[in-house]
């Protein structure tokens, strides 16, 4: 059993970072699976541009589409193609789904990111991307924004799979956790209800190191490459509180399951920093690490597969205070990652609809 498959004996789970048409239609994803014990898949606009306009596996089900939809729209085809590479992967991963009673085997797929700030139009887009897949181990993605935490709600409470994304601080995760509560508290049937929290890593490193290295003192660059981790473990810390506490243990005697904290840009971006670094370090029951393909490879050759995240978590709490002390504010920092992180999924929506727009005039000209 190589390093990757041997997460799962830590109570993690692997999510791939990655969809594409060949990885499906060649069996790649079936075998990593089996052989790493892939758990399930996530995917974002960024992702699906890079699939569809880095390769020619879409021109003939493009082609295809336009033939009896002339007049469809560019999100139209984007939804159509979409759609067929989630069912397919949903239905790979069903396996997992079954075997785990729920838990794991799910494909995350993200509302138009140009919607985070639009509560309703959230919901009426979530709702219909749910029916349309018809898949129960389908996950929509969903902003944590002020907007999106009463859409999360909603959904989650109306028994719609939700994976939250864009998620940078204790502050996010607190609103977020509560919203999965509400929810548990409002549905019919809280046993039916699954959700993951993902939590972003390595974007914060790069925007905190940024800051220590513009202050430029000893004890600044001192914390360069720290907080991203302490940020994580001092959140997985808070999760433990919440569903290790009493208003939980109310829900999971009605068959609740807790909603697992997702680690999410996991990658690391700093070639000083260590390539698995943001694995290493978080390792441990009920968690969910999203790894692209480079870090999948670079795990399953020299990643330790021991529990983790639940360590340090005293020098976790002192990097944080620290952190104020040298002058830079975690918190103006993660509400900025926030926003930027929902104009980077939309410019990358934006392009993917572009590539779209020059692949339907070479098709039908």
């Amino acid at each position: 059993m190589n390093s990757l498959a041997k997460l799962k004996e830590c109570g993690q789970s692997i999510w791939f970072d990655y969809i594409r048409r060949d990885i499906l239609d060649n069996g790649m994803l079936k075998d990593m699976i089996e052989s790493d014990g892939i758990r399930g898949v996530t995917s974002n606009p960024t992702i699906f541009d890079k699939a569809i306009s880095g390769s020619d596996l879409y021109d003939q089900s493009i082609r295809s589409f336009l033939e009896g939809h002339p007049h469809a729209t560019l999100e139209g085809l984007y939804e159509y193609l979409v759609l067929e590479d989630i069912r397919q992967a949903t239905d790979i991963l069903s396996p997992v789904y079954r075997e785990s009673a729920g838990k794991d085997g799910f494909v995350s797929l993200e509302v138009s990111p140009r919607l985070a700030w639009d509560t309703e139009r959230t919901i009426e887009e979530a709702r219909r991307l749910w029916q349309a897949a018809s898949r129960p181990n389908l996950m929509i993605k969903v902003p944590a924004t002020k907007e999106g935490i009463p859409a999360i709600e909603k959904l989650l409470s109306e028994g719609i799979n939700v994976n939250i994304t864009l998620m940078f601080s204790l502050d996010h995760y607190e609103a977020v956790s509560r919203a999965y509560l509400n929810a548990l508290e409002k549905a019919p049937d809280p046993s039916g209800i699954a959700s993951v929290a993902s939590f972003f890593v390595s974007r914060v490193d790069t925007a905190v190191d940024k800051a220590l290295e513009k202050i430029g003192s000893p004890d600044a660059l001192e914390l360069c490459g720290k907080i991203a981790v302490a940020n994580s473990k001092l959140t997985y810390k808070r999760f433990k509180e919440i569903f290790d506490g009493p208003e939980f243990a109310r829900l999971k005697e009605k068959g609740a399951r807790v909603q697992r904290p997702l680690w999410a840009s996991t990658s690391t971006k700093n070639p000083d920093y260590p390539d698995v670094l943001y694995v290493d370090n978080l390792i441990g029951p009920d968690t969910v690490n999203t790894l692209p393909p480079a870090t999948v490879e670079a795990f399953r050759d020299h990643g330790n597969p021991s529990v983790t995240v639940d360590q340090g978590v005293k020098d976790a709490e002192k990097n944080i205070s620290r952190l104020k002390e040298v002058g830079v504010d975690l918190r103006e920092i993660t509400e900025k990652l926030q926003k930027e992180g929902v104009r980077k999924f939309i410019d990358s929506f934006d392009q993917l609809l572009e590539t779209l727009r020059k692949k339907r005039r070479l098709i039908l000209p």
